[in-house]
């Protein structure tokens, strides 16, 4: 299971399925049932070559379709150990654990369950669990998620917290602000009457993550993406990275080799500025023609507070101090059940002052009244960053390169003016699989 397997535990029932092909020569019909037939390119996502499965009595000398050796030659065994690396294959890899790859990943199943074929999907995560690698806000707009799984509150989803207060404060030094109107706010932060949720996108993940193995998806957490794999000038799918090796280069006892996760269709889901993704947008020219994408750094605490201070469902943003006129940034305060005030400061990477830090100014930020009288007698339970887009649709790369596409946060799809871009990280996702499912099915 995902959420308990660990990494040599994961990588032993990799190898075991490609040795056992190894050993026997023969293919999996029950693991990797899929036939594939030749269809057009659509959108600018360009197929693979059709493959060809064994069929089901097919002598044990014939290769199946779904183990081979990597790069180097070997003789018959799929995963013998002349070869470089092992290579899985997959109708579909998804790289990345997010909202967007699961989303991705759970509308191509569906979509396969509806036209009555099979599919094979695979989804990487580099954390070590689905949502440990997850940082977010989160106020979340359900649109995304209403469409995925019209029924997700009889299946429990973790959206218990109903936003039911918009704040924006100005803080015009360290003890003074002043609250704007609520007629004066633009629409887009109206949360309250929105039916938006305070959630932990964490939790949310993990929960996308059950379904898509409930619907048959492979996940495999724990397992980075390092290198992208080409094919006559398409992607190819993507290669793990080699662990055990010692600081001078040399192989240590523990050395395990990456595995090739080959593909017919491979989705980028890294978020914001994933190794490989920044590799694509580079090696096709995705961003020709686009406005440059920013960035800004987001620090998070998680507080526990004193019950008699909590409100569900407040929502505050506060601008103005700590943050100089010169200085693009902000800051949030989300009241979650139960007792916990999710605070953040996100200040753009384009700050003037060499000598600014983002952290000692989210702490000061936390001195401020309007702040602390929410935490005194509480206790910081977590903590985190990473960095998030800020260019805005402007700044949406070309999605599409032969062989793939980029969703979420790897494109940039995080609605600046609204502060969310979970909704449309999965939409992203839930379009490319519409998509790449007419190219594979």
């Amino acid at each position: 299971h995902h959420h308990t397997m660990g990494r040599m535990a994961q990588i032993s029932v990799l190898r075991g399925m490609c040795g056992l092909a190894a050993r026997k020569g023969v293919a999996f019909p029950a693991l990797f049932p899929l036939a594939s037939k030749s269809v057009a390119s659509a959108a600018g996502l360009t197929p693979h070559a059709p493959r060809v499965p064994a069929s089901r009595s097919a002598p044990h000398a014939a290769r199946p379709p779904f183990l081979r050796p990597g790069r180097a030659s070997g003789g018959r065994g799929m995963c013998s150990e002349a070869v470089e690396r092992e290579a899985m294959e997959y109708d579909v890899v998804v790289v990345g654990g997010g909202p967007a790859g699961l989303s991705a990943a759970i509308r191509l199943k569906q979509r396969a369950a509806e036209e009555g074929s099979e599919l094979s999907v695979c989804v990487v995560e580099k954390g070590g669990e689905v949502g440990s690698h997850i940082l977010s806000g989160n106020v979340f707009e359900p649109h995304a998620l209403d469409e995925l799984f019209p029924n997700w509150r009889e299946m429990e989803a973790p959206l218990q917290t109903k936003a039911s207060e918009d704040r924006f404060v100005f803080m015009t030094g360290a003890s003074s602000a002043f609250t704007i109107p609520h007629f004066l706010l633009p629409k887009v932060l109206d949360n309250a009457h929105s039916g938006n949720y305070i959630i932990s996108l964490g939790e949310l993940c993990r929960w996308l993550a059950e379904q898509a193995e409930g619907l048959g998806v492979e996940i495999y957490p724990g397992f980075a993406a390092s290198e992208v794999l080409y094919e006559g000038g398409a992607v190819a799918g993507v290669a793990t990275k080699d662990v055990g090796i010692a600081k001078d280069g040399s192989k240590k006892d523990t050395f395990e080799s990456g595995i090739e996760l080959r593909a017919r269709q491979t989705l980028f889901a890294e978020g914001c500025r994933g190794s490989c993704s920044e590799e694509l947008i580079e090696r096709y020219g995705l961003r020709e023609g686009k406005a440059q994408q920013t960035y800004g750094i987001g620090i998070k605490e998680v507080w526990e507070v004193d019950p008699s201070k909590f409100k569900s469902g407040l929502i505050q943003h506060s601008v103005g101090w700590p943050l100089d006129h010169s200085t693009y940034g902000g800051s949030f305060l989300y009241h979650m059940e139960e007792n916990k005030v999710l605070i953040g400061m996100v200040v753009g990477l384009d700050y003037k002052n060499p000598f600014l830090n983002p952290y000692q100014e989210f702490q000061r930020w936390k001195t401020h009244p309007e702040v602390s009288k929410f935490l005194e007698g509480g206790s910081c339970v977590s903590y985190g960053a990473r960095a998030l887009n800020e260019g805005g649709f402007q700044a949406i790369p070309k999605l599409t390169f032969p062989g793939g596409a980029l969703v979420g946060c790897s494109a940039g799809f995080v609605n600046v003016p609204k502060i969310k871009g979970t909704h449309t990280a999965m939409k992203s996702g839930m379009l490319a699989a519409e998509t790449v499912f007419s190219l594979v099915a």
